[in-house]
């Protein structure tokens, strides 16, 4: 044993088996001085490494584990394979109750040394001691977070953060199962039975967790808290509550009919029968749309959810039992919330939009039905049979607003007009004005506009005149406009007489700026606009008026979102983005020989009057307007009312002017959800918009985040062989804009299987759509996918490529000879491969290099310099003996221009590769 005086030693090695002996002995102060002493004086990392890995061993034994932890630390950092070290550091953690960490370094001890069993019991040991700690976490906080919220005089931030908590905790699958085997489910109702806002809330969303996408789990807390107890909180009067309610019963709907991916096994089909669960929450939603006890925004949201979950999402789908269901069962209570009039006592209670959703329920069973006589059960409404006539007419509004097929045939019932008119002729208030609805409804065709014309102008005009309520002679003045622009936009059509149509529009835009009048008033003068702004004076005169257009975008931007449909026509109209038939001159001048009615085209919707109207709603503000009315609920903005505004934006970005004013506010991203989802001619509509604006704008600016992804799908989509050649040309120029940015936009690009399209049109006859192509392609090329389809054999995909080189139009010629350059830099076979398609590559490649336009002539020079670089000496030595040297030789020896320069450089880096390669020597000077 070394007994010399510590304070003599300066060999670390030394100080360092000095304190190993005294360790043995059991001395551990001793041995800790020893090792201190030690790493002061050692310069070895190696060894210094051992002796913090000693000094470790010795704070375990005096149970002071973070110099322990550190002390290891330090040695694995010198050497991370060190085993002893890391069982150590492992030990020092577990004891300081980091059991996390301890296991990470256990486990790199077993991966190390596989089958050492002390490394493998403590792997097992630490791992059931984890489990078990987060469980009794899980539980410990679920159990703490509704102490919290159940505690009367706890602080409301407390409250509010422990809710949130609560609802996060439950959208994770563990979370949930750890509330659901705690004991939440009653705990939960506790909260729900607080009354309070903030509590009920986050009970709710809490159950919305716990039932998505588990079915066993929504059956129990189904059968646990009970579809009426929902029902019932759905029925309160707070749209927030009501929302979320609405949105927990679809999680519901959604696990019970498939959206559960676990496997059950044989007791799936005994205890996980969801039919009669399924079927009692339809009849409790049935039972909530007309029972007075539901507030107005529960009835929106039994309606929403039914709109929803009944009608068949695929028509291919046969099974349209739940549409047959809910119309035996719910027809009469629809049709009674469509017959409700606010204004009179003892209604039931609604939101502005209730019926409309209603309407719209109506339209979406009917469409689902498929044969006649599944549809007999509406032909069976008889309004004769209602209580009171004027509840019978208002519910024939909700039908021609919904199925218009079934109002417009009950309308021609007998009776049913003279109903209308008895109506009309009363002296209450309240039925002139659902009578005047009713019309204006019933005459949305032009052959019961028609009829309506010989028999209901004069009683509007009469009601007009004679009314003092405003209420009811706007709407009378509404349904004067729809009679009067029965003709459309036909100018040759008017019918009334010239100025009429003008002196409506300006009382409609008067109505509209009186800010005084409730806004369900204020919707109808829209009304009287969406029919009367299909004459060109009025379009003119309502663009011109400043305050009216503001004013229409304001109500467009309320939470009356009924008046949706009216903005979207009247912009239609003064855009001119309506469907218009193209005529041929030979049939115009054909229906004049036989004297028929030729369509004539008012002055005022010529091309430039278009273009000064869009300026001007621009400039009021319709791209704000147009961002929030897309995002309406999907069952408000219909497919028909996406397309209008689909329309609407194609025409506002028809001016590349007007593109940066559109994104500025928004207008990109509204257009995507109008790309992604509706009628089909809707979102070719859309698609086309966002093709115009991601071909001249920055797309990271027009569509911010991950936004960007969303749009190549529609882009895509335009390259379809039916769409029109502009529609092709504008989506590969806003491709090309895409794929410029990043990879994982040209991968989304590849995914979205446009590659094929894109080498379609690189054949087109059509040079612009050619170039445009051309220069996708070369953004495109840097993918591994594309350059693999460049070597394969048996087709001309480069053979093209290396022949556009050649073209006179010179920017597809200098898309190709990007393209190339960048192939033959990433794939070296290719070099090779582009002289064997065609015999006239080297002339082609010289014509590059003497190019006078700089990037043409620059791609040249790449496209040589990969030929000299491709490991084939042989087409590197063919390439040297023709004139190409020449050329590089003039062009490398040329003076310094820093127009030229990127050219200069590269024809000097060729000729220093060729004489790397031998095949020229180097420069040499006279003596």
């Amino acid at each position: 044993r070394i007994v010399c005086n510590m304070g003599e030693m300066a060999d670390p090695i030394q100080l360092k088996d000095e304190g190993n002996e005294r360790f043995q002995a059991g001395e551990l102060d001793k041995a800790i001085e020893c090792y201190t002493k030690a790493i002061k004086l050692c310069k070895d990392k190696k060894v210094l490494a051992v002796i913090y890995r000693n000094r470790s061993a010795c704070f375990l034994k005096k149970e002071s584990y973070t110099n322990a932890a550190s002390d290891a630390s330090k040695a694995i950092d010198v050497d991370a394979t060190d085993v002893k070290a890391l069982f150590r550091r492992s030990q020092a953690l577990e004891k300081l109750g980091k059991l996390d960490m301890a296991f990470k370094d256990v486990q790199r001890c077993s991966t190390i040394e596989p089958k050492n069993k002390t490394f493998l019991e403590t792997l097992r040991r630490l791992g059931a001691e984890i489990q078990a700690k987060t469980t009794f976490s899980t539980d410990s906080r679920v159990q703490n977070m509704f102490d919290i919220l159940l505690d009367e005089e706890m602080d409301k931030d407390k409250k509010e953060k422990a809710a949130n908590n609560l609802v996060v905790l439950a959208r994770e699958d563990a979370g949930a199962e750890r509330i659901f085997q705690n004991n939440g489910v009653p705990l939960l109702l506790d909260m729900l039975e607080t009354g309070k806002v903030e509590m009920v809330l986050a009970a709710i969303r809490t159950f919305a967790g716990m039932c998505t996408g588990h079915k066993a789990r929504t059956m129990a807390i189904i059968h646990l808290v009970g579809i009426d107890k929902l029902c019932s909180i759905m029925a309160v009067d707070n749209e927030d509550i009501a929302l979320a309610t609405s949105d927990l019963f679809q999680c519901i709907n959604d696990s019970l009919t498939g959206g559960d991916r676990r496997t059950y096994g044989k007791e799936e089909a005994l205890v996980l029968d969801a039919s009669k669960d399924l079927k009692s929450i339809l009849l409790a939603l049935l039972e909530m749309v007309a029972s007075k006890k539901v507030s107005g925004h529960g009835r929106d949201q039994a309606l929403n959810l039914l709109c929803r979950n009944v009608p068949r999402k695929d028509k291919k789908d046969h099974d349209h039992s739940k549409s047959l269901f809910t119309i035996d069962h719910g027809l009469k209570k629809i049709l009674k919330v469509c017959g409700q009039i606010p204004d009179l006592p003892d209604q039931l209670p609604m939101t502005e939009n209730t019926q409309l959703i209603a309407s719209v329920l109506l339209d979406k069973l009917w469409d689902d039905l498929r044969c006649d006589p599944e549809r007999d059960h509406y032909r069976e409404f008889d309004p004769n049979d209602m209580d009171r006539n004027i509840h019978a007419i208002n519910a024939l509004s909700g039908l021609l607003q919904g199925p218009f097929e079934v109002g417009n045939q009950l309308v021609g019932r007998q009776g049913i007009m003279e109903m209308m008119v008895a109506l009309c002729g009363s002296e209450r208030e309240v039925d002139q004005m659902v009578a005047v609805e009713a019309l204006i409804h019933s005459s949305t065709k032009m052959s019961r506009a028609s009829f309506i014309i010989t028999n209901g102008v004069s009683l509007l005009k009469d009601i007009y005149k004679k009314t003092k309520n405003e209420k009811i002679k706007i709407r009378a003045l509404v349904g004067l406009c729809k009679l009067g622009s029965a003709g459309g936009d036909d100018y040759s059509m008017r019918q009334f007489a010239e100025g009429s149509t003008e002196k409506l529009a300006k009382q409609c835009r008067k109505w509209l700026c009186n800010s005084a009048m409730d806004t369900k008033t204020r919707k109808w003068a829209i009304e009287g606009l969406a029919y009367l702004t299909q004459d060109a004076d009025v379009k003119d005169d309502f663009v011109e008026d400043e305050p009216a257009m503001k004013a229409m975008f304001e109500l467009a931007k309320s939470k009356d979102k009924t008046i949706l449909y009216a903005v979207a026509c009247t912009l239609v109209n003064c855009t001119n983005s309506y469907e218009k038939k193209e005529i041929m001159p030979e049939l115009i001048q054909l229906a004049k020989f036989s004297k028929q009615h030729v369509p004539e085209q008012h002055p005022k919707d010529k091309k430039d009057f278009i273009q000064k109207r869009v300026k001007r709603l621009l400039k009021g503000g319709v791209i704000s307007a147009l961002t929030v009315m897309v995002k309406a609920d999907n069952l408000l903005l219909t497919d028909q009312t996406k397309e209008m505004l689909a329309r609407v934006f194609l025409a506002l970005a028809d001016d590349a002017k007007d593109r940066g004013t559109i994104c500025a506010h928004g207008g990109g991203k509204a257009l995507i959800p109008l790309a992604l989802e509706g009628s089909a001619i809707g979102k070719i509509r859309a698609s086309h918009a966002l093709a115009k604006i991601a071909a001249v704008s920055n797309p990271e600016i027009a569509f911010p985040g991950e936004r960007i992804y969303e749009v190549v799908r529609p882009l895509v989509s335009l390259l379809h062989p039916e769409r029109d050649g502009v529609q092709n040309y504008e989506a590969l120029l806003s491709l090309t804009n895409l794929a410029g940015l990043n990879d994982k936009l040209r991968v989304k690009i590849l995914k979205e299987k446009a590659l094929p399209e894109i080498e379609q049109y690189m054949f087109e006859d059509h040079d612009h759509i050619r170039q445009a192509a051309t220069e996708c392609m070369c953004n495109l090329v840097t993918c591994k996918e594309v350059q693999d389809r460049y070597l394969e054999d048996g087709n001309d995909r480069l053979k093209l490529l290396v022949l556009m080189c050649a073209e006179d139009d010179e920017k597809l010629q200098r898309a190709a000879a990007g393209a190339l350059a960048m192939l033959t830099a990433a794939q070296k076979k290719l070099c090779t491969k582009m002289t064997l398609v065609t015999l006239q590559w080297l002339e082609i490649l010289q014509r590059l290099i003497l190019h006078d336009q700089p990037q043409i002539q620059h791609r040249g020079l790449v496209i040589v310099y990969n030929i000299l670089n491709s490991d084939d000496n042989e087409l590197a030595k063919k390439l040297i003996e023709s004139e190409i040297l020449e050329i590089l030789t003039v062009i490398g020896k040329a003076m310094d221009n820093p127009k030229r320069q990127l050219v200069i450089d590269v024809a000097r880096t060729c000729l220093v590769k060729a004489m790397d390669l031998g095949l020229i020597k180097p420069f040499t000077t006279p003596s």
